[in-house]
């Protein structure tokens, strides 16, 4: 875990805590004036924040859990401590939608006056404007840290805010004469709790299985991950989110032959550049390839110029002709014979004849023979070294894709 996944989690630490501690302050006025008042709605709400308390409390533990290193037991280390939580507050909310239907239906069928209503409509309307204060408070800091719980939790204040309304509502109407409006208001906000607490727990339970949720940021790191220098092609992008964090590992295809070194240049700037776009990325993992070319263009050296006739040397400098062939989809599609610029020296044939082959693109060579200097030269070139196999020039130019 780096010094910035540790700092969010801290910040969410503190969240959690200051909206434990209100809610308490909250539950406690609304359960004395409900009471006081005989409201069975403000005793309802006043129940409704102490399991908001519960709530908060539980992503805090989630919050500390998942800042634990990782261990032989939990090698990936705990950041699903974090989803589990939020699965908790998911239900939470559930509960609570299911406990303010049953109470809004006892107060439908059994209206009652409240006592003391100015005093209860103050108090109701203060959990409501307490409620919006800490969703939004909540909300923010989660989107902020990439907290999933803090963010359920803000919703779940959010929730709060129109609980708070159903019993500013009861306690109005209850006041003004109209004694039944308390109850209907309340079932039809209760349906709502539900089914966000349902949405809620389905994205919770995903999370936990490893399902891929986000398929825009799969596609921000297939863009990032293109547009780094000698990278030829990205695929098997997977991704999954671990509690506040997100884990990706994907297969990246590079040149052929390319030197382990550069290899992993390559690697680290694809790394460092998509987590500077992702910022709670944790880990990616990087699986280099080789790269397939739709088309290839193979060299033989050969003794003559009788295009697929011609006679395979067993020389690779010392070759009078070097004979070209485009291939692609296992098919010959050009040949071209040229004269080897290396034959006609004393020194450094093999050198020179490396040379030509790089001028003329050549991605793969076919030859017995080729010393340790030219395949030193060939090797930065990037050009594959096969051994001919096959009883025509044909067959042995064809069999590029066996190897």
């Amino acid at each position: 875990m780096d010094d910035k996944t540790r700092m969010n989690l801290r910040k969410g630490e503190k969240a959690a805590i200051y909206s434990s501690l209100t809610n308490l302050v909250l539950a406690i006025l609304k359960g004395i004036i409900g009471i006081l008042s005989g409201s069975i709605a403000l005793i309802a709400d006043s129940f409704h924040s102490f399991s908001d308390i519960i709530a908060s409390v539980a992503v805090f533990i989630g919050l500390r859990l998942s800042q634990r290193k990782a261990d032989e037991m939990f090698p990936y280390g705990y950041y699903k401590i974090e989803s589990f939580v939020s699965l908790i507050v998911s239900a939470i909310i559930i509960v609570t939608g299911i406990e303010i239907a049953l109470e809004s239906f006892n107060a439908f069928i059994n209206p009652k006056v409240i006592e003391i209503p100015l005093i209860s409509l103050f108090v109701a309307a203060i959990s409501v404007l307490v409620s919006f204060l800490l969703a939004r408070y909540k909300e923010e800091v989660g989107r902020k840290i990439d907290s999933q719980a803090l963010i359920n939790d803000g919703k779940h204040s959010f929730i709060d805010i129109f609980s708070s309304l159903v019993v500013f509502i009861g306690i109005l109407s209850s006041y003004m004469g109209f004694l039944s409006i308390e109850g209907i208001s309340g079932i039809l906000i209760a349906f709502l709790i539900v089914y966000i607490g349902l949405k809620l727990a389905k994205d919770d339970v995903l999370v936990l299985l490893d399902a891929s949720m986000d398929p825009e940021q799969i596609n921000k790191i297939k863009s990032i991950s293109k547009g780094v220098n000698g990278v030829k092609g990205i695929h098997d992008i997977k991704i999954r989110r671990s509690g506040p964090v997100v884990l990706a590992e994907l297969h990246l295809e590079t040149e052929k032959g390319l030197p382990v070194k550069k290899a992993s240049e390559i690697t680290k700037e694809v790394i460092n550049s998509v987590k500077n776009e992702i910022h709670n990325l944790d880990t990616l993992t990087v699986q280099i390839e080789p790269y397939k070319k739709e088309k290839l263009r193979v060299a033989v050296p050969v003794e003559n110029r009788k295009a697929l006739q011609s006679k395979v040397s067993e020389h690779f400098a010392r070759a009078p002709y070097i004979l070209f062939a485009d291939v692609a989809d296992g098919k010959i599609t050009d040949i071209l014979i040229k004269k080897n610029p290396g034959n006609r020296l004393e020194k450094k044939k093999g050198i020179e004849t490396v040379k030509f082959l790089g001028k003329e693109k050549v991605d793969v060579l076919i030859s017995n023979e080729v010393h340790e200097g030219p395949m030193f030269a060939l090797n930065n070139k990037l050009i594959d070294v096969l051994i001919p196999k096959g009883k025509s020039l044909e067959e042995i130019v064809l069999n590029v894709y066996n190897d």
